[in-house]
């Protein structure tokens, strides 16, 4: 009998048995339509719950939640082809089919990708805090990103964040309430207590603080309401605090 392969990070287990090659499985995806919105049923062969992770990085948490949710099925994007290449593996190698990658960013997902209350959950964790203050237009959680998560996400639906950075969750805290009921998760999420995320081991290994949250769509809301809101609220503008680049520099290593 083949002997089970169990994976680690840092000492922390990661879902799932590595399976013999002939059981691998294919999570690439590599070619996403012009215009969008994704057809879930054509690309995962059945109707399901739809679970999204932005900027997912090496698949920790949604190979996890694929896992563990077999009756989900789950999209995970990044920008870094790097780090794609290790979340695909991983999913690959545990045979997952309820699983997808694609190198997209999360700005063009929520405006393009995702149809309006088509996904029960929308992960975003960790998101780049951009010390440049020339850089603000780049932060992603931002007022017209949240409106378009808003959209997306189905009565009930979930919007979860994590971030190590304090003037980040400060302004988080501020504008995410507006469309989502808001609850702060004051310990390590309890599927996972050493860590969701790489990111999220590396910080806790250093002693920093970690901020958790999640949020439950507010109803009542349309889609043009919503983004009228956004016109609103202040842009993301809070100060990163240069000392925190060096962690940044070891999680893209």
């Amino acid at each position: 009998m083949e002997k089970r392969r169990i994976e680690r990070e840092f000492g922390v287990p990661l879902a799932g048995e590595i399976l013999p090659p002939q059981l691998w499985a294919r999570t690439a995806l590599k070619h996403l339509p012009a215009a969008g919105p994704l057809d879930w049923i054509a690309l995962f062969g059945r109707s399901a719950p739809v679970v999204v992770d932005i900027g997912c990085g090496n698949g920790r948490f949604l190979i996890g939640s694929a896992v563990w949710r077999p009756d989900h099925d789950h999209l995970g994007i990044d920008v870094l082809p790097l780090v794609l290449r290790y979340a695909t593996r991983r999913a690959n190698q545990r045979g997952l089919t309820n699983v997808r990658f694609a190198a997209l960013d999360g700005q063009t997902l929520v405006e393009r990708y995702l149809a309006p209350q088509s996904v029960v959950e929308i992960h975003c964790y960790h998101p780049q805090p951009y010390y440049d203050a020339a850089q603000v237009e780049r932060r992603l959680i931002a007022p017209g990103f949240l409106a378009r998560v808003h959209r997306a996400l189905t009565a009930g639906g979930k919007f979860f964040l994590q971030t190590d950075n304090p003037g980040y969750w400060n302004y988080m805290q501020r504008v995410v309430p507006m469309f989502f009921e808001f609850h702060e998760q004051e310990r390590t999420w309890p599927d996972a207590p050493k860590g969701r995320t790489r990111r999220e081991i590396l910080a806790l290994r250093r002693g920093l603080e970690v901020f958790r949250g999640w949020g439950v769509r507010r109803e009542g809301i349309s889609e043009a309401q919503a983004l009228a809101l956004a016109q609103s609220l202040p842009p993301p503008v809070f100060d990163a605090d240069p000392r925190l680049r060096e962690l940044d520099d070891d999680q893209s290593g």
